[in-house]
């Protein structure tokens, strides 16, 4: 049987839940979710942290499309409240974004400041912000909300270089991570291999959800198919 953990999203878990997995993210893999603009994917990410934080599983959070604080406002539309956890150091964030608009990020333990121009001190903050979370537990999550803004500044194929060794360091840790990206940004070809280096993937079309887990220690590619919607309290997964 597959560990996994629990989504925070209602109605994912009983979807996914089959007879080689326990249902929700499967644990120690890397997720990408991804789709049009505007169907949920961030959204789906901050359901997960969320999730993580109530269930005590510290997690490393990296935003390079939206700064610290509206971050925060964006959670706590939906009643996400983090800033407890930012204070007692659970939550660990890395704000790659608010450099480029000109303000100041204060550097904490747990609060950095990076810059999407600079992939290079991204991976530095990010090897620490995992050494810190994984000090706490070594079942830890962490999320990258988005590829978008990281793909708008850099290279393709570099960016492609940065997120292989992110996964590879955040997966050996014992981290179970998912990461944003909208589909259609990059070119075709790019856009494949992106999707080949991820364990699973979920794809929101802002009705359908698609889920695909790859599973190498069954040797098998499990698919799972519903509607979803987004309500006050999040995305919710329709129970087929």
């Amino acid at each position: 049987m597959i560990k996994t953990i629990e989504s925070g999203i209602p109605g994912f878990d009983e979807l996914t839940l089959s007879e080689i997995t326990e249902g929700g993210i499967p644990g120690k893999s890397s997720t990408l979710i991804y789709g049009p603009p505007k169907t949920g994917k961030s959204i789906f990410c901050n359901q997960f942290t969320y999730q993580g934080l109530l269930n005590l599983e510290p997690c490393l959070y990296v935003t390079t499309d939206h700064g610290l604080k509206q971050v925060q406002n964006n959670m706590m539309e939906f009643q996400w409240f983090i800033q407890n956890y930012i204070q007692n150091q659970s939550l660990y964030i890395i704000d790659g974004i608010s450099q480029l608009s000109g303000k100041k990020i204060e550097n904490t333990n747990n609060i950095k400041s990076s810059f999407v121009r600079n992939p290079s001190d991204m991976m530095v903050k990010i090897g620490i912000g995992t050494r810190f979370v994984y000090k706490k537990s070594n079942h830890f999550r962490s999320t990258l909300d988005s590829l978008n803004t990281l793909f708008a500044f850099n290279p393709q194929q570099m960016v492609i270089r940065v997120l292989n060794a992110y996964l590879r360091r955040i997966t050996e840790a014992g981290g179970t991570c998912i990461i944003a990206y909208t589909e259609g940004i990059i070119d075709p070809n790019t856009e494949n291999m992106l999707k080949s280096l991820f364990d699973n993937t979920i794809k929101l079309d802002g009705q359908n959800i698609q889920i695909k887990y790859h599973f190498e220690e069954e040797e098998e590619v499990t698919n799972y198919r519903s509607t979803y919607k987004i309500t006050d309290k999040g995305i919710v997964v329709k129970k087929v």
